[in-house]
C-alpha cells in the first residue's frame, strides 16, 4: 500500500484599499495551483473619512469572518499625483492593515509594479491586461471588476511570490518586436 501524500491549502487574501472602493479577492493556493473562492468590493458612502474608514474596517472584518484567509496580502501605497488623494488613500490602507492586524493576520505588501509583472508579466500593464490574466489564470467565466481584479491579482502575486514558483504570465508572455507583451 502507497503512502498517501496530503496537498497543503492556503487561503490567501488579497486587498486593493480604496477610500472610495476598497476591493478584496480569496483565492485558495492548492499545492501549487490557485482557485478562486471569492472577490468584491465594499464601497463606501458619501459621508466624512472617518466614516467610511469605519465602514472599511467594519467591511474587512466581516470578509474575513466569512472566508478565514491565512495569509493576506496588500498593494503598498504608491506617490498619487494628488497629494489629498495620497492622503485619503494611505488613511484607507491605514484601516485595512488596523483591521488585519487586529484579526491577528500576517500581512506581506506587494509594489503596483511587482504584482502587474507577476499576473501579467509587464510591470506597466494596463488594468485591462490584469483583469485579463486574473480571468485566465484562475479559469473565471466572466472579468471581475476592477477593482476586485486588482484584489485578485495581489492575492495571485502572494501566491506566487510565496511558494517561489515562476508565475504562469512570466512563461505566456513574449516579447513581440513592437515591445508590447502578448496575452
Amino acid at each position: 500500500m502507497e503512502g498517501h501524500q496530503s496537498v497543503a491549502v492556503v487561503r490567501i487574501m488579497g486587498i486593493d484599499p480604496g477610500s472610495r472602493i476598497t476591493g478584496y479577492g480569496v483565492i485558495d493556493l492548492i499545492g501549487m495551483k490557485p482557485r478562486y473562492v471569492a472577490s468584491g468590493c465594499i464601497r463606501t458612502s458619501d459621508g466624512a473619512l472617518e466614516q467610511r474608514l469605519a465602514q472599511i474596517y467594519a467591511g474587512l472584518g466581516e470578509v474575513i469572518g466569512l472566508y478565514r484567509p491565512e495569509a493576506v496580502a496588500v498593494e503598498r501605497v504608491f506617490m498619487a499625483k494628488n497629494a489629498d488623494s495620497a492622503l485619503k488613500l494611505g488613511q484607507a490602507r491605514g484601516a485595512a492593515l488596523v483591521c488585519l492586524a487586529n484579526h491577528g493576520l500576517s500581512i506581506s505588501e506587494y509594489a503596483a509594479r511587482h504584482i502587474k509583472q507577476a499576473v501579467t508579466g509587464h510591470g506597466g500593464a494596463e488594468k485591462t491586461q490584469v483583469q485579463h490574466m486574473v480571468t485566465t489564470l484562475l479559469q473565471l467565466t466572466a472579468t471581475p471588476q476592477a477593482d476586485a481584479a486588482d484584489a485578485l491579482a495581489i492575492a495571485l502575486t502572494h501566491a506566487f511570490t510565496g511558494s517561489g514558483r515562476v508565475p504562469p504570465a512570466a512563461k505566456q508572455g513574449k516579447r513581440r518586436s513592437t515591445g508590447r507583451w502578448r496575452l
